[in-house]
């Protein structure tokens, strides 16, 4: 069978039986689509000529053209899952990928924001919202959420107003792999929360973005509004779903992109290094949840993670920032 068919069916077997992402999905065919078309420049264009000689050569070429280590890492797992399954649905004993390595990805030091610029930066945030601007209301409950709750941005961009309960100060989340779980979150963004769906939130569903002037979802419960059905499919934030928690300029759900951009350029203006997007508030939230005594098992629960292994890195973190103090404090240091 032609390679590209195969390729095919196996990402629509990842979206319709393993239940992945559409980013993960996106993911696998950026890695498998570029093995096709190096493969095909060596002409093989049937996934039964794969072997492994082939696959060796094609992470050897990316090496030398100078791709990090967790890009080849990535591709050498895209490359074993996709023919561990051409060998399951083909009824075929032999993997050539199964004996396939790859440089371990290095594991860097996510970026952190201090206690201090957290205050801040949600200050900063809370003035703006003063101004009775819907845009400003929106962001200020983003940025809260997500510090508060540790969510993935397309955890939070996926929100439905059903799956806030505002009473009991949790949110129901839909993660990788389409598992739930609630997760709580704290008074500060309850408020922001209700400030937001009190009248900006009827202000941006109206398809407008200027100061609000009636009130509309009702702040006091989270259950308001329908549940829509496209709420997991929306994430580029281009349909319009009256359900979404929180919605775009236009009144149509929020994008992934969108809280990026937002994310960014609040974080652009914080000195440090790393990257400066919505995850920075995801490591920062797990990071300051350790640093202030919490259960690595509950802080794996809350992040929604499967391995305790990748809760981990965050301890590396408080020791790294506990080092970095002890260096500027003791005078023996």
């Amino acid at each position: 069978m032609h390679l590209s068919d195969d390729i095919d069916d196996f990402l629509r077997y990842l979206s319709a039986e393993r239940g992945y992402s559409a980013h993960t999905v996106r993911a696998y065919r950026t890695d498998l689509n570029q093995l096709a078309g190096f493969a095909a420049g060596r002409g093989v264009t049937a996934s039964a000529d794969l072997s492994l000689e082939l696959l060796r050569e094609w992470l050897w070429v990316a090496t030398q053209a100078g791709l990090a280590r967790a890009t080849l890492a990535r591709r050498s797992a895209s490359a074993r899952s996709f023919t561990a399954w051409l060998a399951l649905s083909h009824d075929d004993n032999t993997d050539p990928a199964a004996r396939l390595r790859s440089p371990k990805p290095g594991r860097t030091l996510p970026r952190v924001i201090t206690h201090t610029q957290m205050t801040g930066l949600l200050d900063l945030l809370a003035a703006r919202a003063r101004g009775g601007e819907a845009l400003a209301a929106r962001d200020r409950a983003i940025v809260e959420l997500l510090y508060a709750s540790a969510l993935r941005v397309s955890e939070l961009v996926g929100l439905d107003l059903p799956d806030v309960d505002l009473d009991r100060l949790t949110v129901l989340v839909t993660g990788k792999g389409a598992k739930e779980r609630v997760v709580p979150f704290g008074v500060p963004a309850q408020r922001a929360l209700v400030d937001y769906l009190g009248q900006a939130r009827t202000t941006l569903a109206a398809g407008t973005s200027g100061t609000s002037g009636t009130s509309g979802t009702s702040g006091t419960s989270g259950t308001s509004g329908t549940s829509g059905t496209s709420k997991r499919s929306a994430h580029d934030g281009t349909a319009h779903d009256g359900s979404a928690l929180f919605l775009g300029r236009q009144g149509q759900r929020l994008g992934v992109r969108g809280v990026y951009r937002l994310v960014a350029s609040l974080l652009d203006a914080i000195p440090g290094t790393g990257p400066a997007g919505p995850h920075a508030l995801r490591h920062t939230a797990a990071t300051h949840l350790l640093d202030g005594g919490a259960d690595l098992r509950a802080v794996q629960e809350l992040l929604g993670h499967v391995s305790l292994g990748t809760t981990q890195v965050y301890t590396h973190v408080s020791a790294e920032r506990l080092k970095a103090s002890y260096g500027l404090a003791h005078p023996r240091a």
